[in-house]
């Protein structure tokens, strides 16, 4: 549940991180989902994970580890997005019977799609975990969404 200018800053400032293209992808990737974690309240682990085939495979992320590297599409709330063709917002992960746990400490969570800005496939998805439940809503889905057009755009740009 994040303001309006408060969103504005945050896209602001990671339109700023992905624009140092004398830096590699990843770095900047890795910057941002720092960034991400720090900026925003609600999250407690922030991650890329990139589509390959019919698995989701673990990119830059910040927060504890996590043993969920790879996901099959259509497992958990991160494969049911791809499955779905849909973001995803999950008040509650306990009422989830699809869920896979990364950690006790998460309560909620929020997967939005990042698509290739010409074709329009799913590349990958930015997912959020949070340690309240209820944590996310519209709002954090509109600009997690503006920020995974950013994120598109910057890796064909790369």
């Amino acid at each position: 549940m994040i303001s309006e200018g408060v969103a504005k800053t945050i896209l602001s400032e990671s339109e700023a991180i992905l624009a140092q293209a004398e830096r590699p992808i990843e770095n900047r990737l890795s910057d941002l989902m720092q960034f991400l974690h720090d900026r925003i309240p609600h999250a407690y682990w922030v991650g890329i994970y990139w589509l390959e085939g019919e698995e989701l495979k673990l990119g830059p992320y910040a927060g504890p580890p996590t043993e969920h590297t790879c996901i099959p599409v259509g497992r958990g709330v991160c494969g049911t997005a791809v499955a779905e063709r849909k973001d995803q917002i999950v008040a509650d992960v306990r009422t989830c019977t699809n869920y896979l746990a990364c950690n006790p400490e998460t309560l909620s969570e929020i997967v939005v799609l990042i698509y290739h800005p010409e074709s329009g496939d799913i590349i990958g998805q930015i997912d959020i975990d949070g340690n309240q439940v209820g944590a996310f809503d519209e709002s954090d889905r509109a600009l997690l969404g503006a920020i995974a057009d950013k994120i598109a755009h910057a890796i064909w740009r790369s």
